[in-house]
């Protein structure tokens, strides 16, 4: 390749192979996919053959969740550190993991082997998730949104095709069964796909005018980026939205129940309740690659302020408006599209700021910030219970998003053209120098 064509950003390997790299990552994020939305399709079979308390069950997922988000920084890094092996040898190791947790599943007599299982299940699929993230980033810096987005919405949606096979096999062979040919097929594929995966090298990726949004040109290390506002001032915004989603999320059966159209048969024999719950997961995975291919094209914040003035507006109609079935469908559909895209969103941004070279340890990083909301979603209840209804809890999710639309639009967009400045400015002056 000649030197001009380089300096026109054009990449040393096929753009087919970028693609391949990302269709493997997509694999892998759907393969685990199960743990976390399957799940709930176990919980009654293995309460009933066992005479287990739900509550007690659903200690091994809150488990599964917490290992699954906040390992992710330090598997991160040993992939960073890891050098051109570490996708490969990360993954590799995470689809034995994830096998090996559905694997205690089938066998486990006791909830303490099932926590067990959560424990090792939670490990692997952390490592699987922040290294697929970290690979999409470096290897899109010219699609970096829609690349994460599509890696996103493969762990979101990857469910969806499994969800009828899962509850068949349940009933014909049982869910001890099912946990077993589960974990070895998904874990198979994992297995088999992770050699196939590895860091871009210097000129394989697009570069300079292939890039249309603010991006560093240098790469911060993990503790660089700890000690930057930027970095705080987005894990806030993280968080708030983040914690907005979550507090609709985990409360939308309560909400339809609550403004009585949770049973009314509105499609097909389907209650309004089952017709939302599958238009909200359209429209939570479509949310990631749509959202990152126009941010891409806009730039983050930008991008950022649509969505989130979206979706503020969308809390304020459920609160006013989700009173009848296809009203309350609607409006919670918005909320989820407008909402799925964080995780999009923020890890693009991120390697914007931050740079490639440590890239799966720091959007690891920032993901923490989904585990720390997770612990304002009770405050809903709290709101709830205190108001007497749920308008109070629309307000403040709306708010939430409208502060973070300020943020990004008046503090982290001038703060990144600041930066990017001082950037430019000191290589002239290296130029200059040589």
């Amino acid at each position: 390749m000649s030197t001009a064509s380089k300096a026109a950003g054009s990449p040393s390997v096929s753009d087919g192979f970028r693609w391949t790299q990302l269709i493997v990552g997509v694999i892998c994020m759907a393969m685990i996919a199960n743990l976390q939305y399957g799940w709930t399709y176990f919980v009654g079979p293995m309460a009933k053959a066992n005479s287990w308390d739900v509550a007690g069950i659903q200690v091994a997922f809150s488990i599964f969740v917490a290992l699954e988000t906040w390992l992710t920084p330090l598997e991160g890094w040993i992939v960073d550190s890891l050098g051109p092996r570490g996708p490969k040898l990360m993954v590799a190791a995470g689809g034995v993991f994830v096998a090996i947790g559905w694997l205690i599943n089938a066998k486990a007599t006791s909830l303490e082997m099932l926590y067990l299982g959560a424990v090792i299940s939670g490990i692997g699929a952390g490592g699987i998730y922040a290294t697929c993230v970290g690979n999409a980033v470096k290897w899109f810096p010219d699609r970096r949104g829609l690349a994460v987005g599509l890696t996103a919405a493969g762990f979101g949606a990857g469910a969806a095709v499994t969800v009828i096979p899962i509850q068949k096999m349940i009933e014909s062979i049982g869910y001890a069964d099912t946990f077993f040919w589960f974990a070895i097929g998904q874990g198979a594929v994992i297995f088999v796909l992770a050699w196939l995966l590895r860091p871009p090298v210097a000129g394989e990726v697009p570069t300079g005018s292939a890039v249309k949004v603010l991006q560093s040109k240098t790469s911060s290390t993990p503790g660089q980026m700890l000690k930057s506002p930027v970095f705080w001032l987005l894990y806030a915004m993280f968080v708030l939205v983040s914690a907005s989603g979550l507090m609709v999320a985990a409360q939308i059966a309560l909400i339809a129940k609550d403004y009585g159209v949770a049973s009314t048969v509105v499609l097909f024999g389907a209650t309004t309740l089952i017709v939302s719950g599958v238009i909200d997961n359209l429209a939570n995975g479509g949310a990631r690659p749509f959202f990152g291919w126009v941010s891409d094209q806009i730039g983050r914040e930008f991008t950022m302020a649509i969505a989130f003035t979206a979706g503020g507006i969308a809390y304020w109609l459920l609160g006013n408006f989700g009173t009848t079935p296809w009203t309350f469908v609607i409006c919670a559909a918005l909320i989820f599209f407008t909402w799925g895209e964080i995780f999009s969103l923020f890890p693009s941004t991120c390697t914007d700021m931050f740079g490639p070279k440590y890239a799966t340890t720091n959007t690891s990083l920032l993901y923490t910030a989904k585990g720390l909301s997770a612990f304002v979603v009770p405050l809903a209840n709290v709101l709830k219970t205190y108001t007497g209804n749920w308008h109070a809890v629309f307000i403040a999710a709306a708010i939430m998003n409208f502060a973070v639309v300020l943020m990004a639009l008046f503090i982290v967009r001038p703060m990144r053209i600041s930066i990017s400045k001082s950037e430019d400015t000191r290589g002239a002056i290296g130029q200059a120098a040589e």
